[in-house]
């Protein structure tokens, strides 16, 4: 292939552009900010699930508070009952004995029910506080996915406004090289991801190998208008000075 060796010098400016957009391309697949983004979505998302099974646990312990207090009111109710019944004066010996009998048997009932009462509602309060906290994490986990999102996109619209330059640049370049030449050098950048490099030093400025003497001395020997290829990378050698030919 022949290409007016001005044309082929060029290609550098093409392959530069190329690229800055490869790079582009890669900054916007791996910013750091991604991945924060991900695993405190995924710490909000944990931290949710925790705050759901507390608030579950307490509302469970609120209802079985209630049926307890609901049990020591029946208690309570009974031994009131049962004390009016005494003083009353109005039973016999033998219904007394039995009245006092039940009296002390609620009375211990009354107070294991008042001492389970006590420790469920000192596990409601160890559980609102672990809600409190639970919640707190909850804020901070989705306050910080909020940063690192505005981070993101404040890098995406930097990486945005490069991109469009640099497309701006690669269109205006197009029209200067002939079909053939700029066919080859697209073939070898999408396979290679470099589709020209300068020959500089005798070293292959794509996959900065250095060429043998043989394939240095063909080179040297091709016509200046004849479009060089790379045999370990197949990227578009261009020639220069800096060649070293």
């Amino acid at each position: 292939m022949k290409a007016d060796p001005a044309v082929q010098r060029q290609l550098l400016e093409l392959a530069k552009v190329d690229a800055e957009l490869s790079r582009v391309a890669h900054r916007r697949r791996t910013l750091p900010e991604l991945a924060e983004i991900e695993a405190g979505e995924k710490s909000a998302r944990e931290k949710r699930d925790a705050l759901v099974s507390v608030q579950t646990a307490s509302s469970d312990l609120d209802r079985e508070i209630a049926r307890q207090e609901k049990e020591v009111e029946s208690v309570r109710a009974r031994v009131d009952r049962d004390r009016k019944l005494l003083e009353s004066g109005s039973i016999g010996a033998k219904q007394m004995t039995d009245v006092e009998h039940e009296l002390q048997t609620l009375g211990r009932r009354q107070g294991a029910l008042e001492d389970d009462l006590l420790e469920l509602m000192e596990q409601r309060e160890a559980l609102g506080l672990d809600a409190q906290r639970t919640s707190a994490e909850v804020d901070k986990a989705v306050q910080e996915v909020e940063a690192a999102t505005a981070r993101r996109d404040e890098a995406f619209k930097d990486l945005d406004t490069t991109e469009a330059r640099r497309k701006e640049d690669r269109a205006k370049l197009l029209p200067r090289f002939p079909e053939p030449l700029l066919k080859l050098y697209t073939r070898v950048y999408d396979h290679k991801g470099i589709g020209a490099a300068l020959l500089r030093a005798r070293r292959c400025g794509a996959c900065q190998l250095e060429l043998d003497r043989n394939t240095i001395s063909e080179i040297k020997a091709a016509a200046e208008d004849s479009v060089v290829q790379c045999d370990n990378c197949g990227a578009i050698l261009v020639r220069t000075l800096e060649s070293g030919l």
